[in-house]
Formats: structure tokens, sequence, C-alpha cells
């Protein structure tokens, strides 16, 4: 458990790149939810900031990342290169995973991933890397059939989260789900479309996130 409050603009050395994240934790928490943002998006995700405000004050940690440094980013703005390149963004959600492993601050902290669009794939495919240290899973708004031959060893929780307009995508969650042998439920935001826009539509899917967050991401629970 994290005793005290931390609000750190943190550097992850993952050897040849050097990602950038901002780590925020409540006093006290108990456990700690790492954000993969989806294609086009950075760290700096109006509807990612918003959920990971909801999840701290629920007492969870979140760690939000840009998984391009900033030249992969401005490259990816031109040319679309790195953004659907699901087991470069899986490797660096896994790598974040096994830093926060090396601060005694964290450490101890169960682990959620949490990915929206193709970050969701991200999110599953470090789920099946780090079974052990991963509680929960949750994607909104997520492309996790991106995550293809991973999908059968995700072991961990996992919730997907869905706009009841959002067509195309609510299709392909429910083909992930079929392919899943883990614990995965389908929840579905009435009227809500593919960003979540309308209103009250991310305040329901931030309450999901949290309550499968309280169902699952405990020490206790493995």
């Amino acid at each position: 458990m994290s005793r005290i409050a931390i609000n750190d603009s943190v550097h992850i050395d993952l050897g040849r790149v050097t990602l950038e994240g901002d780590l925020e934790m409540p006093a006290r928490a108990t456990g700690l939810v790492i954000f993969a943002h989806g294609s086009g998006s950075s760290r700096f995700s109006r509807r990612n900031r918003a959920v990971a405000a909801a999840l701290r004050r629920h007492g969870f940690g979140t760690l939000l990342l840009d998984l391009l440094t900033r030249q992969e980013g401005a490259e990816d703005e031109r040319t679309s290169e790195y953004r659907f390149d699901i087991p470069l963004l899986g490797k660096r959600v896994i790598g974040a995973a096994d830093w926060t492993r090396t601060r005694p601050d964290l450490a101890a902290l169960p682990l959620a991933f949490f990915g929206a669009s193709t970050g969701a794939a991200a999110a599953l495919i470090a789920a099946t890397a780090r079974p052990a240290m991963t509680h929960a899973v949750i994607s909104r708004g997520g492309r996790p059939d991106l995550a293809d031959e991973a999908l059968e060893r995700v072991t961990a929780p996992t919730l997907f989260i869905v706009g009841g307009a959002d067509g195309p995508v609510l299709e392909l969650n429910r083909y992930a789900m079929r392919r899943m042998r883990a614990t995965v439920s389908l929840e579905i935001v009435r009227g809500a479309t593919h960003l979540f826009e309308e209103p009250g539509a991310l305040d329901e899917a931030s309450r999901l996130a949290a309550d499968w967050c309280h169902r699952w991401l405990r020490p206790d629970v493995a």
C-alpha cells in the first residue's frame, strides 16, 4: 500500500527508448492502474484522464503513459506507422509494468491495465506476459480483437466497456470474448458512441471501471 500521495512526472527507461508518464497516487492507494492510450492519442487524452481521476477518487493509483517517444509520435502523426504496431505497444506496456516493480513505493501494489482503442490490445498482451502481477484488465471502446492469439492466454478478469451506438466495435468485442477463457464481462453504455462524448457516457464508463477495480484489484485477489 502506498502510504503517501504521489504526483510525479516519470521517465521509464526501457533501454533503447525512454517513455514519459504521469504517476498519481492517492494516499494509501490499494492498487495501480496502468493506462495504454489508443491510436493517435497520448497520456494527455482527455477521456483517459477523466477515467483516471475517477479511479483515484476510489483509492487507486494511476500511471498514464506515452507509448511512443516524441519523435515516434511526430512520425506517427505523418504516417500512422506505429499506432497499429500492437506487439511494440504491448512490449512497452510490459516494460512499464516491470518498472513499477523496481520502485519500493509501488512494488507491492496489485496492477490493472486499462486500454482504450488499440491500447486495449496492448493491455491484453501485457496481461498475458505478466499474469502473476496482473489482477484485472479494462477496455473502453477498445479493439481487443487486435490482441489476436494472446486472447486465449489471458488469465486476468477482463472488462469490456463499449458504447451501445458503437456497432462495429461492439461486434469486435463480442468476437474477442468468444475467444477468451478468462473471466470476462461486457458492459454496454446505452447511447454512447466510440468516443463516449454523449452526456453522462464517460461518467458511466468510469463508474464501471471503478467497480471492476474494487472487485478485482486487491492484494487478496489473484
